[in-house]
């Protein structure tokens, strides 16, 4: 115990709801950039390529869908939240982690309740809060929609990624109660350097795992079908 005690504060619903609904706005921005962005026209001229607002596209079904979010967009930005895994032990000393990997989740989830017609705020919070905090939180619950600065539309995408994680570090405590790296990854998480090749394949199975109780949660808390039936 230290020699000065810290106070604790208890986050009340409407605290997580109100951040997770700011951070849901701006992922909406986020995911309408990697979604309809298109400064080369390749959309345009590569129909046959797997990618959102082609014919190819248009021709997956949901499971599909779903898979290509986690698979590539997740994947990618696993690699930035597994960076300071080349720190060994002391990047487990660091929120930031857990904060990048948060992040990350929320991204995809809502990618995922997209792919499923879901695109109101109030559910979408309620999921992120069911599957990242562990929480389950009412439609009433005040959730703050988040107003871009001006110079939004000229950030680059990292930088909008990184302006979304601190809205959710506001939330503070409840990071940590999102799916986690399994045991093997974290022990190998600590070692030098190979900690961040762990922390890559420990961070994507949790982000799979975040993906599919997305799905579950949906399934169970919302009038649609699950993926396996397709579209």
């Amino acid at each position: 115990m230290g020699l000065i005690p810290i106070p604790r504060t208890d986050l009340t619903d409407a605290d997580v709801t109100s951040a997770l609904g700011r951070a849901v706005s701006l992922i909406d921005l986020i995911l309408d950039v990697l979604a309809e962005a298109d400064p080369l026209g390749l959309r345009r001229r590569l129909d046959c390529v797997d990618i959102p607002g082609t014919k190819a596209w248009e021709a997956k079904d949901r499971a599909a869908r779903i898979r290509w979010w986690v698979r590539r967009v997740g994947a990618l930005d696993t690699v930035l939240v597994a960076f300071p895994g080349v720190f060994g032990a002391v990047a487990d000393r660091l929120p930031v982690q857990d904060l990048l990997g948060f992040t990350n989740q929320a991204i995809v989830l809502c990618a995922v309740a997209r792919e499923y017609g879901i695109t109101d705020t109030p559910t979408r919070v309620r999921m992120l809060a069911a599957v990242l905090c562990a929480r389950e939180v009412s439609d009433q619950a005040e959730s703050e929609p988040a107003v871009p600065d001006p110079g939004w539309s000229t950030m680059s995408l990292p930088r909008k990624v990184w302006h979304l994680a601190g809205i959710l570090n506001a939330i503070g405590a409840e990071l940590g109660k999102r799916p986690h790296p399994k045991g093997v990854f974290r022990y190998l998480g600590m070692l030098p350097w190979l900690g961040a090749v762990a922390d890559y394949f420990g961070e994507y199975g949790a982000l799979m795992r975040a993906a599919a109780a997305g799905e579950t949660w949906i399934t169970l808390h919302t009038n649609v079908i699950g993926s396996a039936a397709g579209q």
